[in-house]
């Protein structure tokens, strides 16, 4: 009994990671508060500093995911044929510079819709990148059987991130202006290039040479490994679909509490803060959870999980019924979310090999954005012509269909935990 308890302490806290990892870790945390702090900064200073219409500001975060996505496909071979580390550090100090120009501009009276949506576009192409080189070097940085300690980490920052900084953020604007989130957000990004850059440890030169001319096979490897294998297949469908639908409700639940139902800000706020509580609990138990009953079996249960909620955003009353209703559906997702992504993030590592870990990542945030973008477009057109509530419902039904693609996802060999 004694062994099997510090096996499970061993696998929550991740001894073996070490200080390398740890770094990685403190530099994710960084931009991940200056996110969270910054969380809708573009389209808060549209609104209040340009005056940006409705269509203007959906425009401006339609076209981040799809243009930026778009500007990703020819950079996912450059960053799988270069050291991780400094293709990381290059994109945090570029999303530092440009997201650094908007404050500057702001403060020189000369800022424009234009300038906004170029950093847009610039931000949106930069973590792309970024988050493949990252997600890379996370393989080679972290034993395979520490994977979802490692992945569980980071998504626990992120939920922790988004209870804490959204608020801090929305006060913060209250006091100092609408840029002062873009000035914390783009300080946060140097913090984090300085947290890689202090890790210090060698890293492998990739398997193949870095060359000034690109086969167009280069571009679609990602894909090819994806679309080829038995089991990121079907979970690269259901999870873009999922994320697809959750993030084309978020506008449309938006309109419907703020607009129709005459809910206030701060109750908005609470609405979609409050419940990423239950993102960090999900985030701290999959590690042991996945010991304890198998990560395949968790990763398909807390996959299928995901799909029964939103649809409970369709039927919000007024008042508190309504706002504990919302506060509960957004529980139950994200904690389902919480559980699944840092299984299904290591999962996809295992599955991939080291040679083409950039650009499989790179391609499945390409098609996570640009599935976003047309969910979002689409549910918003469906919205103007049938109604909000039913534009809910549509996308809640076709969110309980979701589980039907995890089906073919295969359970391999569970990797046994690094203990001390």
């Amino acid at each position: 009994m004694a062994w099997g308890t510090n096996t499970r302490r061993a696998a929550a806290r991740g001894p073996a990671l070490g200080q390398e990892f740890r770094w990685l870790w403190t530099a994710y945390a960084a931009s991940a508060y200056g996110s969270g702090f910054g969380l809708g900064a573009f389209s808060i200073i549209a609104v209040l500093a340009l005056h940006a219409g409705p269509a203007a500001v959906s425009a401006l975060s339609a076209a981040g995911l799809a243009v930026g996505a778009v500007l990703a496909v020819p950079l996912a071979p450059w960053v799988e044929a270069r050291r991780k580390r400094p293709v990381m550090i290059a994109m945090d100090v570029g999303r530092f510079a440009a997201m650094a120009s908007i404050p500057a501009a702001y403060l020189l009276g000369i800022l424009t819709y234009t300038h906004l949506l170029l950093v847009v576009v610039l931000v949106a192409t930069a973590k792309i990148a970024f988050n493949a080189a990252s997600g890379a070097y996370l393989k080679t940085l972290v034993p395979q059987q520490n994977l979802i300690i490692g992945t569980g980490r980071f998504e626990a920052t992120t939920w922790t991130s988004l209870i804490i900084g959204p608020p801090l953020g929305g006060a913060a604007i209250g006091i100092f202006g609408p840029v002062i989130t873009m000035a914390v957000d783009a300080i946060s990004y140097l913090l984090s290039a300085l947290g890689i850059s202090a890790i210090g440890r060698g890293e492998p030169h990739p398997g193949h040479p870095a060359t000034p001319g690109m086969r167009v096979g280069d571009l679609l490897d990602g894909w090819r490994h994806i679309l080829s294998h038995p089991s990121l297949r079907p979970l690269l469908f259901n999870t873009n679909l999922c994320n697809g639908l959750v993030m084309a409700g978020e506008p449309l639940i938006a309109v419907l509490m703020l607009r129709q139902l005459g809910f206030a800000p701060w109750q908005y706020s609470l609405a979609f803060a409050a419940p990423c509580v239950g993102g960090l609990i999900g985030a701290r138990s999959a590690a042991p959870l996945a010991q304890r009953f198998g990560r395949h079996k968790v990763m398909i249960a807390s996959g299928m999980l995901r799909a029964f909620w939103i649809i409970g955003l369709a039927f919000v009353p007024r008042g508190v019924p309504g706002l504990a209703l919302v506060i509960a559906v957004q529980f139950g997702l994200v904690t389902s979310c919480g559980v699944f992504n840092p299984i299904f993030a290591a999962y996809r590592l295992e599955q991939t090999p080291r040679e083409l870990a950039a650009r499989t990542l790179s391609s499945w945030s390409v098609t996570s954005n640009l599935s976003i973008a047309a969910l979002t477009v689409l549910f918003g057109v469906l919205a103007s012509a049938t109604g909000v509530r039913t534009a809910l419902t549509v996308a809640g039904v076709a969110m309980l269909a979701t589980p039907l693609l995890l089906r073919g996802v295969r359970a391999t060999p569970t990797p046994q935990p690094v203990s001390a």
